[in-house]
This record gives C-alpha cells, sequence and structure tokens, in this order.
C-alpha cells in the first residue's frame, strides 16, 4: 500500500478533452500515493487544467489559479493546459503559479510536482511545448476505470489541422496527433467492465481521427489522406470494433466537423445500433460570406445536405451545434440569414458564443470589429431562438417510449428524482421511489417538460 504522499486537487476548465485528461492525471496521483480532495478543500497541490478557447476563459483560468493559491499559500499550484501553452514564457510572471505544465507533458506531471518539491520552489519550473506544432506523437494516457459510472469521455485524438481564422486551438493544441485503436479499445474494455454502459468518443478534431495513423498515412507519419478524402474511415472502423465490445450499450460522437457527414459515413454508421442518434456539428454561422471570413470551407448549402443525409438514414436524430455571432463584419444582413438558417435547419439543441478576439489569430486584426453591445443583443436573440427549437425538439417526445440510462439521484424543484439521458442526450427524471436506478436503463413514458430542458416521466 502506497504511503500517503500529501493531498491533490483538481479543476477542469473547458472542453471534454480537458476533462479527460484531468481524469487521466487524478488517476497518476492516486497510483502515487497521493489522496484526492475537492478543488474547495485545503490541499497540498493544486492543479487547474486551463482553457483558452476565448479571452474570458484566459480570465476564468487566472482566477482560479490565483483562487488556490489563496486557500493555501503554501500549496504547490500547477497550471496545466491551454492557457500555458498559448501564454508561453509570461505564465511565470503570474506570482500564483509554481509550475507550468503543457499539452503533451501531462502524463509527466507527478514526475514534474516530485522535481519541484526536491528542489524546494526555488523558481518555476517550466514543463511545456513550447513549439507544440513539431509535436506528431500523440500522448498516451488513460483513465482509472474503478470509479467508472453509466458514462465515461475517451480522448481518442488531439491537435487540428484546420486553423479557423478565428481560434487559438491549433496554436494550444498542435497538430492532428491519433490514439492507436488498440489502446483505445483496450480502455472501452476496461470501462464496460468496470460498468460503464456509454462510451464518448471525443478529440479536438475528432473527424481528423486516424489520418496520422496506418493504413492511413504513410510511415513518416505524413497524411497521405485528409479526412474528407478518407470520408471517416477511421473513424468508423473504430466505432465499429468498439460496438463489439460486451457491456458497451451505447457509443457517442463529440462534436464532428459538417464535412464529413457523406451518404457512405451515415449509412455506415447506422448500421451500428449502438451508436446514438445524436451528432453535434459546429456550424459557428448560417451566412456563406461570414463563414469564409472564418475559413470553415464549407457553405450553408453544404452544411444542409448534410444534415439531410442524416435525417435520412435517422428518424428524429439530435441535430446540435455551435454558433458564434459578432464575427468581424458581420452586418446585421449577415446576423440576419444566420438566424433565418437556424430556424430552417431547426437544431434540437445550439451552444451561442459571442465573438472573442484572439491574440495570434488571423480574426483578431481582421477590419470592422463588432462592438460589445451588438454581440450582446444578437447572442440574446439567438439564444431565445435556440430555447424555442429545443422545447419543440423536447415536447415531440411527450406521450412516446423512451430509452433512458439513468446516473444520479438529484433535487428537482424540492423533491428527489433520478435524472438520465436518452440516445438524443435529452434529459429525463423519475420521481424517487427508494429503488436505485443508477446506471440503469429503463424504458419510461415523458409526461410534461418541468422548467429547461428535463422531461419529467413514468416507467413502463
Amino acid at each position: 500500500m502506497n504511503i500517503n504522499k500529501g493531498k491533490v486537487a483538481f479543476l477542469t476548465l473547458g472542453c471534454k478533452v480537458n476533462s479527460y485528461e484531468t481524469n487521466a492525471m487524478e488517476t497518476l496521483f492516486q497510483k502515487n500515493g497521493y489522496e484526492l480532495v475537492s478543488f474547495q478543500d485545503e490541499a497540498d497541490i493544486y492543479i487547474v487544467n486551463t482553457c483558452t478557447v476565448t479571452n474570458m476563459a484566459d480570465r476564468k483560468s487566472r482566477q482560479m489559479l490565483h483562487k488556490a493559491k489563496k486557500r493555501n499559500p503554501n500549496a504547490i499550484v500547477v497550471a496545466a493546459g491551454c492557457y500555458v501553452q498559448a501564454a508561453g514564457e509570461s505564465v511565470k510572471e503570474d506570482v500564483a503559479v509554481d509550475l507550468i505544465i503543457g499539452n503533451n507533458k501531462k502524463g509527466n506531471v507527478v514526475e514534474a510536482v516530485e522535481e519541484y518539491m526536491a528542489s524546494n520552489g526555488i523558481e518555476v519550473r517550466n514543463h511545456f511545448t513550447p513549439e507544440i506544432h513539431t509535436e506528431r506523437g500523440y500522448e498516451k494516457l488513460e483513465i482509472d476505470t474503478s470509479g467508472a459510472l453509466t458514462r465515461a469521455i475517451i480522448k481518442i485524438q488531439d491537435g487540428c489541422n484546420q486553423f479557423c481564422s478565428y481560434c487559438i486551438i491549433p496554436f494550444a493544441r498542435g497538430r492532428v496527433r491519433s490514439r492507436e485503436a488498440e489502446d483505445i479499445l483496450l480502455e472501452a474494455g476496461r470501462l464496460a467492465e468496470s460498468g460503464c454502459q456509454e462510451v464518448v468518443l471525443t478529440g479536438i478534431h475528432l473527424s481528423s481521427y486516424g489520418i496520422d495513423l496506418e493504413p492511413w498515412c504513410n510511415r513518416e507519419g505524413k497524411e497521405k489522406y485528409d479526412f474528407i478524402s478518407l470520408e471517416g474511415k477511421p473513424l468508423l472502423y473504430l466505432m465499429s470494433e468498439i460496438s463489439k465490445i460486451k457491456g458497451v450499450k451505447r457509443i457517442r460522437l463529440g462534436s464532428l466537423e459538417p464535412r464529413i457527414i457523406t451518404g457512405h459515413f451515415v449509412s455506415e454508421l447506422a448500421k451500428l445500433d449502438k451508436v446514438c442518434p445524436h451528432f453535434h456539428l459546429s456550424l459557428q454561422s448560417g451566412c456563406d460570406e461570414t463563414l469564409q471570413r472564418m475559413n470553415r470551407r464549407y457553405t450553408t448549402k453544404e452544411f444542409e445536405e448534410n444534415v439531410g443525409i442524416i435525417r435520412k438514414y435517422y428518424k428524429d436524430p439530435a441535430i446540435t451545434t455551435d454558433i458564434i455571432v459578432g464575427f468581424p463584419g458581420e452586418t446585421e444582413e449577415e446576423f440576419a440569414m444566420t438566424k433565418e438558417f437556424l430556424e430552417r435547419i431547426h437544431f434540437s439543441q445550439m451552444h451561442v458564443f459571442k465573438y472573442s478576439a484572439r491574440k495570434g489569430t488571423k480574426a483578431e486584426s481582421m477590419p470592422d470589429q463588432v462592438p460589445e453591445n451588438i454581440k450582446t443583443l444578437r447572442s440574446e436573440e439567438v439564444i431565445a431562438l435556440e430555447k424555442q427549437m429545443r422545447k419543440e425538439y423536447e415536447e415531440k417526445m411527450l406521450e412516446s417510449w423512451q430509452t433512458v440510462l439513468f446516473e444520479e439521484e438529484t433535487e428537482l424543484d424540492g423533491e428527489k428524482y433520478f435524472t438520465g439521458h436518452n440516445e438524443r442526450y435529452v434529459k429525463f427524471a423519475i420521481k424517487s421511489n427508494g429503488e436505485d436506478l443508477a446506471n440503469q436503463i429503463q424504458i419510461v413514458n415523458p409526461l410534461h417538460v418541468m422548467g429547461e430542458g428535463v422531461l419529467v416521466c413514468k416507467q413502463k
């Protein structure tokens, strides 16, 4: 049995990839004799897995680092992840930061912390890759399956080659690097054995999975094809293999590039019964001129055709998306076109963001930057539309039988309910009656919508 070396607390900001990597770092600390505690508690080591997707994310990352140091001034505060990678050496100037861990170095976090402790904390130590775009190897990380319940995120890919004009992430995460299928399948198998019934495949640019792996590239690692010409075959192969794992009941995809959606890709997916009919396609704008400035490389016509392909093969699929309002040069006419397009596609859910200029991106220096008050007004309009469309999608499920994977007991309107999600990732709730429904799949009948986004139901 390992001697307790101290208490370590984690905080994750940002995306599902960060969540997976935090879980992997937690696993490393536990295996090395450390005790995990809440970020709200006093700890010996605080690790903030940071995000840099917006200016607000940068600010939040700095705030949480300072909050950790304030909670225990004697603790070692570690800044890890994308904010660190994008900010580089300037993070060393932050008095709250003791140790810097960049992307592709998170697997060495325990050694880095112990090296810092051995040095008696003389100075801020750097463990990050300044030129991450030169990295070609996928950093092997894995999560502890002992606490896995219901749903688990599996990271299968890192990096992005797309370079959208507003996005800093390719500079923070580097080029596409894919995880070997065998390693993914072993982890999915371990998760299933631990009782996990649903796996969510995630990555920085999920659609590019496999373009740097044999047999889809040259031995030297130079891409022979891109994700479009491959029609998602590496991803299809992986999902087909995961579907063969006993115990895995559902496979859910993270965010997809709209251009991966083809008749071949979707028709092959539809043959896999375990794949959830839930497709997150990041649109960003419903205006072709805006998309061109964003360097998104598809048109609204192509996007609409691809949604039509999904709806051809799946009944009432959940089509969700991301939208950026107030991108540089977005006129009232362009915004009106976006809004009309969103209504026509009729998404089941949308994540709405106000454009945030990121230093080092092309969009930062574009002319006709939209004033903040205009961005706020446009955001409010799209959020109102999102609520309306989401409610209409959810109400279509009323008085029909739904298959729900229940996750946890929680309190809603002063009463205890078990909550979970169906294959389309709509949230359901059923009153607790003493029976433990956690990690059980039940057939339920939704009766009404409670508040925003929760369907109250009864069991079959």
